[in-house]
């Protein structure tokens, strides 16, 4: 995103050329007043700190399914606008899938599930187009898409659009050091009324991702293993900077508003094999040893708008 310093030297130069010779005094007054409102902006409001910049978003249509890498997205009070839309459902238990439990589910990571049309409006969700790991695609509306899934998977699931007020999924916890839990299949809960774990933002930095490379080499560290919506580059520090965001608030692109309200304790899902990236389970000793497990943060919507690659991410009271 153009800073407003670089924004005003284009202007100056525009303006400078418009009107030379022309003795008018247009532009005397739209450079004091660009000027002005600049310094206010960068040097006189305390409540304005920008901390970097919007560089990836993304967003996951079937929960547990890869997803699409997009330009903008409308925000809600629920997240990204059509994130985790949909999820499998076991109708032998009424739980929601997860590659969280990847012994019971191992192949969730083959399947990618894409919108066909831009998410503009809550009014009407675009179909959400499945490829599957042989190759072919099916719409979520199409007639025994439940039959399709299901074939494909290896056990009988329910594609559902709603998430419902009281609803749990199984997560398996390996045997590793500094886990809370260790080899035992658990029972989590989800908010009512969605298919998120815990929150509708997951925030990671840049910074964090190169850290975790520094610190393990061998590791395949992507992006992608980590499942984020929103990819932020901070403008200064090093190593997991997310850790100084917790229980701030972020504006970006000069309208949405986040609550940062906690780390996000990663789990197996990143140790597991997607596309060409392998099974690594020094994805999450690494994360274990160095941060307490954690891999980014959670955050919740205080104030919705649209968000795009390049918007300036801010901390307000900074």
């Amino acid at each position: 995103m153009e800073s407003p310093c670089k924004r005003l030297l284009r202007d100056l130069d525009f303006y400078g050329q418009r009107f030379t010779g022309m003795g008018s005094l247009e532009p005397t007054r739209y450079f004091l007043d660009t000027a002005t409102c600049i310094f206010h902006i960068q040097f006189m409001d305390p409540s304005i700190n920008e901390i970097g910049s919007l560089v990836s978003l993304y967003r996951y249509p079937v929960k547990s399914m890869m997803g699409e890498e997009i330009n903008s997205s409308v925000v809600t009070e629920k997240g990204l606008l059509g994130d985790r839309q949909f999820a499998l459902i076991d109708p032998s238990t009424g739980k929601a899938v997860s590659a969280k439990n990847p012994s019971k589910w191992p192949n969730l990571f083959s399947f990618r599930a894409f919108y066909t049309e831009p998410v503009e409006s809550t009014s009407r969700i675009p179909p959400v187009r499945i490829s599957l790991p042989d190759g072919r695609t099916i719409l979520n509306h199409d007639a025994g898409v439940d039959t399709v899934l299901s074939e494909a998977i290896g056990k009988p699931v329910h594609l559902s659009s709603q998430g419902p007020e009281s609803s749990v999924y199984e997560e398996f916890w390996p045997d590793l050091e500094g886990l809370a839990r260790r080899d035992v299949v658990t029972e989590e809960a989800m908010p009512p009324g969605t298919f998120f774990d815990l929150a509708t933002i997951h925030i990671l930095a840049t910074a964090t991702i190169d850290k975790l490379r520094e610190l393990y080499p061998q590791g395949r560290f992507e992006p992608r293993r980590f499942r984020p919506n929103l990819i932020i580059c901070p403008n200064h520090g090093n190593g997991f900077v997310e850790n100084d965001w917790i229980d701030q608030t972020f504006m970006i692109a000069d309208k949405v508003r986040l609550r940062v309200t906690g780390p996000c304790t990663r789990c197996v899902m990143t140790t597991l094999a997607q596309g060409e990236l392998p099974r690594d389970t020094g994805i999450l000793k690494t994360a274990a040893k160095h941060n307490q497990v954690n891999v980014g943060v959670y955050a919740s919507v205080l104030t919705g708008g649209v968000i795009r690659r390049g918007d300036a991410v801010s901390i307000e009271g900074a």
